[in-house]
């Protein structure tokens, strides 16, 4: 695995986690929807009537479950990453990895932040991940 692939799992996992969540939110929306529908016959039921409810009450549980799981991967992803860059001996790598790998932020915002020209950032950029391949994968 290349520095760069290694580096951009945060961001993934961490998109992942906001899916989940939106994910969530959509099911837990569905499970408040429900109602009676007082027209129809009364029947006396089984188990089955709450099934659904039921159903979907696991489900937001298992997805909590899930979730929970995931922030605590990303957690613990983001500060093994973040101990990482910081070990390596040069400020300016350090600096850009942090902002484009932790922060999630563009290289050109990087540049602007660091008061750099982009192309020095670009360069900076490659020579960070070199440095931190070589260092830790």
């Amino acid at each position: 695995m290349k520095a760069k692939q290694y580096l951009q799992q945060l961001q993934k996992l961490d998109s992942m986690i906001e899916q989940k969540l939106q994910e969530l939110y959509e099911l837990k929306k569905l499970q408040g929807i429900r109602a009676i529908d007082y027209t129809k016959q009364k029947v006396q039921c089984s188990r089955q009537c709450g099934a659904d409810f039921e159903t979907i009450l696991i489900k937001i549980i298992d997805m909590e479950n899930e979730i929970n799981a995931e922030i605590d991967r990303f957690i613990d992803s983001k500060h093994g990453i973040i101990n990482q860059i910081q070990l390596l001996e040069n400020e300016k790598y350090m600096q850009v990895l942090y902002k484009r790998y932790v922060e999630y932020k563009r290289l050109e915002m990087v540049a602007c932040e660091m008061n750099y020209t982009f192309q020095y950032v670009v360069l900076l950029h490659g020579q960070a991940l070199k440095a931190f391949e070589r260092k830790f994968l």
